[in-house]
């Protein structure tokens, strides 16, 4: 089959590379959509350690089941699914109390980190283990499916927060998470919270004003704080929702979060960060990891067809997989205005997405 191979870091190329076959508990998919996701990019360029070549990258999904496994009872050829990122074992202490993203043997679709290999979406198949696939609805596109996986990760930032929906919430970074995230908190059952969004990036912030931010602010350090106190009268923010992953922005957070506020640490584009311990300590702040997703699959389907959180906007081009390595080179190199690029594996001769 045909495949986006990462044969050495910043080199990607169609290759031909073995089809997979489907074990007794696997499903096998034609890919019909993937998306770049961010940490694909640091993947790319070896920043992550998490995408050691070679490897077939891409884990944000979905396509038709082609065949099935003995042992598959849910699912048939034919079908419309999408997956889970994240492997999870099922039968650990975590995946038996819901936890399935904290599995002691958890692995995720398209990544190599050393502890082990596991081929991704940006190809012409798949196999994935039946527990983490879903039964696609007819109402969502392949493209929108491919953005499943980032609305569960924000809907997963959102539950952690022990958000209750009148709090003053603060994303930080516009990017595609901290923009899925403002969606993710201004859902119904959040509907009274106010939602600030700041970015360095005012096209992004532009976005998030057309999704529904209480205001956007321009600024970072020291600025944003000061722009946050003037707006809670020196108070702080309930809840920061950190979409980044820097020392500054982590820094900023907890300078505009309140006495006994909650940081939400979802972006982690640095594997390592100071912190600020005393204030943390003497202000009682919380500081909350977030970690992929735990079950907010349906919920991410739900939503989006529904239209109460709207992937279109964040789509930036659909093109077919071909066109893969030129889409990583600009994504990486920071092209202005890119968000989701959606790559489609299948024939040009097969339906469009």
């Amino acid at each position: 089959m045909k495949a986006l191979l990462l044969s050495e870091y910043s080199h990607l190329a169609i290759s031909d590379v073995a089809a997979p076959v489907p074990s007794p508990d696997e499903l096998l998919i034609q890919v019909a959509a993937c998306g770049i996701c961010g940490s694909d990019v640091h993947g790319y360029d070896g920043s992550s350690g998490r995408r050691i070549p070679p490897i077939v990258m891409g884990h944000e999904a979905a396509g038709t089941v082609v065949a099935v496994g003995n042992d598959v009872k849910s699912f048939a050829p034919g079908d419309r699914v999408t997956f889970d990122s994240t492997v999870f074992c099922g039968v650990c202490d975590f995946c038996r109390a819901g936890d399935v993203n904290l599995c002691n043997d958890r692995q995720v679709i398209g990544v190599s980190c050393g502890e082990y290999r596991r081929a991704g979406a940006f190809a012409e198949f798949l196999t994935v283990p039946e527990r983490v696939a879903y039964h696609l609805p007819d109402e969502l596109s392949f493209p929108d499916a491919a953005m499943l996986e980032a609305v569960s990760v924000a809907l997963h930032g959102v539950a952690v927060s022990e958000m209750k929906g009148d709090e003053t919430v603060l994303v930080i970074g516009a990017g595609m998470i901290g923009l899925l995230l403002l969606q993710a908190a201004r859902t119904t059952g959040y509907a009274s919270a106010c939602v600030y969004v700041s970015d360095v990036d005012a096209t992004r912030l532009a976005l998030a004003s057309d999704l529904r931010a209480d205001a956007t602010f321009l600024a970072t350090g020291s600025d944003l704080t000061a722009e946050i106190m003037k707006r809670t009268q020196g108070r702080g923010v309930d809840i920061v929702l950190e979409a980044v992953g820097r020392d500054e922005t982590i820094a900023t957070a907890i300078d505009c979060v309140r006495k006994g506020g909650t940081v939400v640490l979802v972006g982690n584009i640095s594997p390592q960060v100071n912190l600020p311990l005393q204030k943390v300590v003497s202000r009682q702040i919380r500081l909350q990891g977030s970690c992929a997703s735990a079950g907010e699959y349906p919920d991410a389907m739900d939503l989006i067809a529904s239209g109460k959180i709207k992937v279109a906007p964040l789509i930036t081009a659909i093109a077919p997989l071909a066109d893969g390595p030129q889409w990583f080179e600009r994504l990486h190199s920071r092209e202005p205005n890119l968000m989701k690029i959606v790559l489609d594996p299948r024939p040009q001769t097969t339906e469009s997405l």
